[in-house]
């Protein structure tokens, strides 16, 4: 039985909108993680969540030609923990540059640039309103819980 977040490769209008909601997801978060100025911020979060998205798409349109059920599973596997690197990255270049004695910082970007892809995947599923909730959703985290972070 297909499911309706399978496309046929040549269905340009589902591919360059799922792409286009990739890059505007990614955006939301990018634009926030700028505005701190962070590291990571616009470009990056759109590039991940783009690429996520790309990355979903191709088992996507490949699968009614080799009706694999696991090659989707397996790429969001590889998308979560390959993003997980970029993520420990981002933590230990913050690390590093604040002082000579071992301190955490980057958590929360490394975890905004784990969100961008899974919003990225979102997108290129065709899940456009879990893609659009879960943005305003990660928005709504990182403006509204920095406050409460001030306090202590």
């Amino acid at each position: 039985m297909p499911s309706v977040y399978y496309f046929a490769a040549n269905d340009w209008l589902s591919i360059t909108f799922r792409l286009c909601l990739a890059l505007l997801v990614g955006a939301v978060i990018g634009v926030e993680r700028e505005m701190r100025h962070k590291p990571a911020g616009l470009r990056t979060h759109m590039l991940v969540s783009f690429g996520a998205a790309l990355f979903t798409l191709v088992p996507l349109a490949t699968s009614v030609a080799q009706s694999d059920a696991n090659a989707l599973s397996r790429v969001i596997q590889g998308i979560a923990t390959g993003v997980g690197f970029l993520g420990a990255g981002e933590i230990i270049r913050q690390s590093s540059q604040e002082s000579a004695r071992m301190e955490i910082q980057g958590l929360t970007s490394a975890a905004a640039i784990w969100v961008s892809a899974a919003l990225g995947i979102a997108a290129g599923c065709g899940l456009w309103q879990l893609g659009l909730i879960g943005a305003l959703l990660s928005l709504f985290v990182l403006n509204l819980f920095k406050r409460f972070e001030r306090w202590n």
